[in-house]
């Protein structure tokens, strides 16, 4: 029924919602898809402006590429469901975008290269290498086995002191390499004992 897609504009865009006017691009719209599918699901609007006003879209044309974004542009291939709403005399997408099995999702560009995306509050952010390992993680049946060495020990006792800790300043703090510290996070994030943050410009960690 129409009202709950008025429900869904007033609640506006949000980790689990996106509205778009219209899809330019499969490999754009992809990029939402995964994140949603790498997050914990979510709901596209297509056909709703970004102040929730309805402009209303041609269904054909929306659906077709919502078909290519979720099966050519999406690997693993997103299974997403499409259902059309009459809004008066025009027409808006519902599409539902279900949390991913197969995490990490990544989406492709025009130029062929493929990259994991997250939800994070309203966007669909690029995922750095710790979340993409993280995610890979969750989808595994392996546990996590953490080897608490002095680094982490480092590790916890400058974060009890300090808000957050960057990936620079890890390697910095303990004087190991990017690459070290990065599976040192990606166990540390799993296992529940830190949380990453990411934002537009860049990534931190803080204790859970």
């Amino acid at each position: 029924m129409a009202h709950h897609i008025l429900q869904l504009i007033e609640k506006g865009e949000s980790e689990i919602l996106d509205f778009k006017k219209t899809i330019s691009s499969a490999s754009k719209i992809a990029k939402t898809l995964s994140a949603f599918a790498n997050h914990k699901g979510g709901r596209l609007l297509i056909g709703v402006n970004d102040n929730k006003t309805i402009s209303g879209v041609k269904s054909e044309d929306e659906k077709y590429m919502l078909d290519m974004a979720a099966h050519f542009y999406c690997k693993p291939e997103i299974d997403i469901e499409i259902i059309e709403w009459e809004m008066g005399k025009k027409v808006v997408i519902e599409a539902i975008i279900p949390q991913g099995k197969d995490k990490p999702y990544y989406a492709k560009d025009d130029e062929g290269k493929w990259w994991a995306y997250i939800r994070v509050k309203d966007q669909s952010l690029l995922a750095s290498k710790v979340v993409v390992d993280v995610l890979r993680r969750s989808s595994s049946s392996q546990g996590t086995l953490i080897k608490y060495t002095h680094h982490e020990e480092a590790l916890l006792k400058y974060l009890e002191k300090n808000d957050r800790i960057l990936l620079k300043e890890v390697c910095k703090l303990l004087n190991i390499s990017r690459w070290r510290a990065q599976k040192m996070l990606v166990n540390l994030v799993s296992t529940g004992i830190l949380r990453s943050h990411t934002t537009e410009k860049t990534e931190f960690y803080t204790l859970s």
